[in-house]
């Protein structure tokens, strides 16, 4: 029997991968480092944004086929995974007015307001510039869809789950690599495999950089960010939350509610550059008073005075563009930039095919 694709990491990106592999009929050796669900990477938590508002017409047809695969996921487990609240951009026109055109250019159907019509009828924002809203856009029960991926691709029987596993070598003999594996108890086991997928996201640049390098294919600078967004509580019923993206003219912001929790609120990539490994999960005192400044004004239906923080990673790539390649037995996926979750589903579609042989996305690559 042939030997199984090892995929290391068990976040959404790996989550989908292993799904998409199994799918196919592929047996699969999924690793993590950590618990499963667990904090310490990119995709912990509740609720990601949905959505299809990017100016470049690229990343807007990305958005429809993930859209496409995240209801062929929802039809699978049975759930519902988005809730279609719909998103609103506001902010700089030139900025605004691109993602209108591209929407327009894909035949969504989106519609713009002035700020006093949006903050009518969305009063927890408020609005300024140029301001667009799509209902095909949402909030992703994110936790839930990591645990779904993970769950059928076990269902299948072809999934062999590890987690509390590290990976301490990859050692590459030219048609295959030998992963050593060593387990919470100190356990090791070294298994040799003719594709291994690297869906590691900010850990891409210290597991595997060295070894694609010697292919001759350097990674770009993934610059690893701690990131700082907060839950704030609402005065408002949950149905009053669009997801929302504000294009300031200082740093940009994102927004969604998390029902239970609060509306989180973050600027995008902004956070302190941290090793993934040797991080301390606690806000910048001056930037955690910049983000209650900005929702004081910008976000009056929710009291700013009482954030609940959260710590991330991002794994930013020098132009946001995701790093999804094939060297010989390495497939790596990394630099998903703050933006990747909303295409989860798409994008393991997208690495199972390169595990087995197919073509990488030409932007995509190395």
């Amino acid at each position: 029997m042939s030997s199984p694709t090892i995929v290391i990491g068990a976040g959404v990106v790996g989550a989908a991968t292993a799904y998409a592999l199994t799918a196919r009929g592929e047996r699969v050796l999924l690793v993590e480092q950590h618990e499963r669900g667990h904090h310490h990477g990119s995709s912990h938590g509740a609720t990601r944004i949905f959505r299809q508002g990017y100016a470049d017409a690229e990343y807007v047809a990305l958005t429809t086929r993930a859209l496409e695969l995240w209801e062929a996921l929802e039809a699978a487990g049975d759930t519902t995974l988005i809730d279609r609240t719909g998103a609103v951009d506001h902010g700089r026109v030139e900025v605004v007015d691109a993602i209108a055109a591209a929407l327009t250019d894909a035949g969504i159907p989106h519609e713009t307001l002035t700020p006093d019509e949006a903050a009518a009828r969305w009063p927890g924002i408020a609005f300024e510039g140029h301001v667009l809203t799509h209902a095909t856009a949402g909030r992703i029960h994110s936790a839930e869809a990591i645990e779904l991926f993970l769950t059928l691709a076990e269902r299948t029987g072809l999934a062999d789950l590890r987690f509390d596993t590290r990976v301490t070598r990859v050692e590459d003999h030219g048609d295959a690599v030998t992963v050593t594996l060593t387990a919470a108890d100190g356990g090791t086991e070294a298994v040799r495999t003719a594709s291994v997928v690297a869906a590691v996201g900010s850990w891409a640049p210290t597991l595997i950089g060295d070894l694609l390098a010697e292919r001759g294919a350097r990674l770009p600078a993934i610059r690893v960010t701690q990131e700082q967004p907060a839950h704030f509580p609402s005065h408002l019923p949950d149905e009053a939350w669009p997801s929302f993206v504000h294009w300031a003219d200082g740093d940009d912001v994102y927004g969604l509610l998390t029902p239970g929790e609060g509306v989180k609120v973050g600027f995008h990539g902004t956070g302190p550059v941290v090793d993934p490994d040797h991080r301390d999960f606690t806000p910048v005192p001056a930037e955690a008073a910049r983000l209650q400044a900005y929702v004081e004004r910008f976000v009056p239906g929710v009291d700013a005075s009482k954030p609940t923080f959260i710590s991330c990673l991002y794994d930013n790539s020098p132009d946001e563009d995701f790093v999804i390649d094939r060297r010989g037995p390495i497939t790596v996926a990394t630099g998903f930039s703050g933006h990747g979750f909303k295409f989860a589903p798409l994008l393991g579609d997208m690495i199972a095919d390169l595990a087995t042989g197919g073509a990488p996305h030409p932007r995509f690559s190395l």
